[in-house]
């Protein structure tokens, strides 16, 4: 009979635990997902006020370094992209170009900005 009490016992605590929800989680994760958020929204405001003809230095003093970057030489310019986060496309907490919009400067002076721009490149 003991044995039987042990083991309503240890099923009663079995059944009791099956219950329980452990919350593991990161403040982290929230705290920089907010950055990111307010990053994303800080360059999406200063690219729909841009103008063409705006000086590479200018918008790298203003947004700070891009997420990404590319540079060659097409037709004997130099040309330069800056990709830059606006927008979520995956939620896995990494940053991809199409997550981002693309400035494009010739000869380090803006020309162009946005998918279409990068396109025609």
């Amino acid at each position: 009979m003991h044995t039987l009490a042990k083991l309503f016992a240890a099923t009663a605590v079995i059944v009791g635990l099956s219950g329980c929800v452990v919350a593991v989680g990161n403040d982290n994760d929230d705290e920089e997902w907010d950055k990111t958020k307010k990053a994303q929204v800080n360059n999406q405001t200063f690219i729909n006020q841009l103008q063409t003809g705006a000086t590479l230095a200018t918008v790298r003093n203003s947004l700070g370094a891009p997420d990404f970057s590319e540079n060659f030489q097409k037709n004997g310019e130099t040309i330069e992209v800056f990709f830059y986060r606006t927008h979520r496309t995956h939620g896995d907490g990494m940053t991809t170009k199409d997550e981002c919009t693309a400035l494009i400067f010739k000869q380090g002076l803006l020309v162009g900005w946005g998918d279409k721009a990068y396109q025609q490149l």
